[in-house]
């Protein structure tokens, strides 16, 4: 039986304002990507999401971003390469404390929004992210788009990677994501999103919009926790994975 890592990104709220339903996530997902305070999330959020994570079972990492709350992130902002590796560092740090004293532990880094699309073409950044992660701890696993350039560095500087696709999104025929600014970019419909998993599950490859096949090693499945709708979403993935005869288990396992 084929098994296969289900995540979402959680602990996205600040303060007083919460965004999406983590605690109905952690019944479904078997990973959790928490937010570093940088783009989203502050340590009382970061605590509780990682407290019941471990709860749950649900394996976790950092996912640390710009310094961007304004914009939730999904900027790209003028940061040097050694800057970037610098915040990035400084978020790992404060995720590995945080949920130290939830009494779990992060296993893993995925990084968000802008700075996690332009690492997947952009060697330079990629560089900083993988040099950030290294520094760190070396056995901490990094998300990346199969056979990006992310992955490329980090599997070249002998860091462990996670391959994943996503179950909400679209993809471009370069195997990148269509970005959020176009139509059709974002998949609301659970339905969908469970037959077309399933399919780019069972081809072993990424399915861009146009009907392209990109190959690639899959071993995670993301639904984004702010998507509208996500909870409905990775329930539906889930059941849809399994019923098809996929055992859906933490990354950990895989």
């Amino acid at each position: 039986m084929k098994r296969i890592d289900l995540n979402s990104d959680m602990g996205e709220g600040f303060g007083a304002y919460s965004l999406g339903d983590d605690l109905g996530m952690l019944r479904i997902v078997t990973t959790a990507n928490v937010a570093c305070g940088f783009h989203a999330g502050d340590p009382e959020i970061m605590f509780s999401t990682f407290r019941a994570a471990k709860e749950a079972g649900v394996a976790i990492g950092a996912h640390p971003g710009y310094p961007d709350v304004w914009g939730f992130g999904r900027r790209r902002l003028p940061f040097s390469a050694s800057e970037i590796t610098r915040f990035i560092a400084y978020q790992i740090g404060a995720a590995a404390a945080m949920a130290s004293l939830a009494d779990h532990k992060i296993t893993h880094v995925k990084i968000h929004g802008a700075l996690g699309n332009l690492a997947e073409e952009n060697a330079e950044t990629a560089q900083a992210l993988v040099d950030a992660v290294s520094a760190v701890d070396r056995g901490l696993k990094l998300f990346v788009i199969g056979g990006s350039i992310l992955d490329q560095v980090a599997s070249r500087h002998g860091l462990p990677v996670v391959r994943e696709i996503y179950a909400d999104r679209a993809y471009l025929d370069t195997g990148q994501l269509k970005p959020r600014k176009l139509p059709g970019s974002v998949i609301h419909d659970a339905e969908t999103a469970g037959k077309r998993v399933l399919a780019m599950m069972q081809e072993g490859a990424i399915i861009a919009e146009s009907g392209k096949r990109i190959p690639l090693q899959i071993d995670s499945v993301c639904v984004h926790g702010d998507t509208p709708g996500a909870v409905s979403i990775a329930s539906t993935v889930r059941r849809t994975l399994e019923t098809a005869g996929f055992a859906v288990k933490p990354y950990t396992s895989v």
